[in-house]
């Protein structure tokens, strides 16, 4: 492999390497290596879309749906487990008040403020309401908590569980370096975002939207969006993926014309990524950094080419990262803080909003303004098809709703 790094000169390294030494010799060889076996393994768990068994899946989607046989009906008795030890524990925390380390796992799971301590709450209520069957039917049934606790979480205690602990082999071993610096210049004029955020695109509309808002989330925790930049992934990359469209489609019958049917989609979503960062609420939002700074430079010093600064960027990360079992280890932390964290905001609000669905006009208030626009682009049932536009948004909502728990 060649080494694009001058070593007459002193490197000069992104603000995300800055602690660390750019490889030489063989080491540079064995992290190129590094960086592309561990990235094209991300790849190929995340982005690249085939079918199996009749479907247009990723990787991923194989290996969620194999632990989900696996675990079978026992996957609600782990998220009632879930639900309650997240209360318990962050009202032990709130009551006791204990005096924990800053970097301490306990601090991170359960040190909660009151919002979502009553989250919480609510989420272990709801679950123990719908397991037990007793309570409202606002509350149990089957089209509203049962839809939650029998459909979706189900779903998300196993995908979470692959994703959270293979996403470092697409964002943590050179990817988002190499594609950032190589799309910096192109996602800086048409998206207003950094180059690094091709990996979210891709994540998003190839593998899956949820996917994407994970790694939006655990690259502004690392300052490397901000506040600004992270909503605008959030609220026009993950907006749908390849795999879902292709469920949408088999299921309204447009299967057979599939390729013409998602590329409608996905220009109409690059059209709208183009246009809504320029407008309010997104071009409003401040560019603050959760850290308080950027950790993110993504300039290319002028003795470089764009392509010699990637492979070096790349490399140095990917020779940057520690163990394997390090790797896991943060990754297993992560786990639970999305566990603890999102699964009984999940029950709380997605419970509370298909009730209010099902039992109340809210929904149907909500979508009047879109059934003009329905009428003029001549949608059959607009007012009909109005509220459950609105609706449909939810499952992109509620996973960046988690942020702060």
């Amino acid at each position: 492999m060649t080494n694009y790094l001058d070593k007459s000169q002193q490197p000069i390294l992104g603000n995300d390497v800055v602690d660390s030494e750019t490889p030489q010799g063989e080491q540079w060889r064995a992290s190129m290596w590094k960086f592309l076996l561990f990235s094209a393994l991300g790849i190929a768990l995340f982005i690249i879309p085939f079918q199996w068994d009749g479907k247009v899946t990723i990787l991923l989607g194989v290996l969620t749906d194999a632990l989900q046989a696996l675990l079978g009906g026992s996957v609600v008795y782990v998220a009632m487990a879930i639900v309650t030890t997240s209360f318990l524990g962050a009202l032990a925390v709130k009551v006791l008040k204990p005096n924990l380390h800053e970097d301490s796992m306990v601090k991170k799971l359960f040190d909660v403020d009151w919002f979502w301590l009553t989250a919480r709450l609510l989420g272990m209520v709801f679950v123990w309401m719908i397991y037990l069957q007793v309570g409202p039917e606002f509350i149990i049934n089957r089209n509203t908590g049962g839809v939650i606790f029998e459909d979706l979480i189900p779903i998300l205690i196993p995908l979470f569980f692959f994703a959270i602990l293979s996403l470092p082999f697409l964002t943590d071993f050179g990817l988002m370096e190499f594609l950032g610096t190589l799309a910096s210049k192109i996602f800086v004029k048409l998206f207003k975002l950094p180059g690094r955020s091709a990996v979210d695109a891709m994540s998003s509309w190839f593998g899956a939207a949820s996917i994407g808002l994970l790694v939006t989330m655990q690259e502004y925790d690392k300052s490397y969006y901000s506040q600004r930049e992270a909503a605008i992934i959030a609220t026009t990359f993950s907006v749908t993926s390849i795999a879902f469209t292709y469920v949408v489609a088999k299921t309204i019958g447009v299967d057979d014309n599939f390729v013409y049917f998602y590329l409608t989609i996905a220009l109409t979503g690059f059209i709208a990524a183009i246009i809504m960062p320029r407008i309010p609420p997104l071009s409003l939002k401040p560019d603050t950094y959760h850290s308080g700074k950027s950790m993110l430079d993504e300039g290319i010093p002028a003795q470089y080419t764009t392509y010699q600064w990637a492979v070096n960027r790349a490399v140095t990360r990917a020779h940057s990262m520690p163990s394997l079992g390090q790797v896991f280890k943060r990754s297993v932390k992560n786990l639970f803080d999305i566990y603890f964290g999102l699964i009984p905001v999940i029950f709380a609000i997605g419970t509370i909003g298909l009730g209010l669905a099902e039992y109340t006009p809210v929904f149907k208030w909500l979508s009047t303004p879109l059934v003009p626009l329905l009428d003029l682009l001549q949608i059959p049932e607009a007012a009909e098809a109005a509220p459950a536009m609105i609706m449909g948004f939810a499952d992109m909502v509620i996973p960046p709703i988690n942020k702060n728990t």
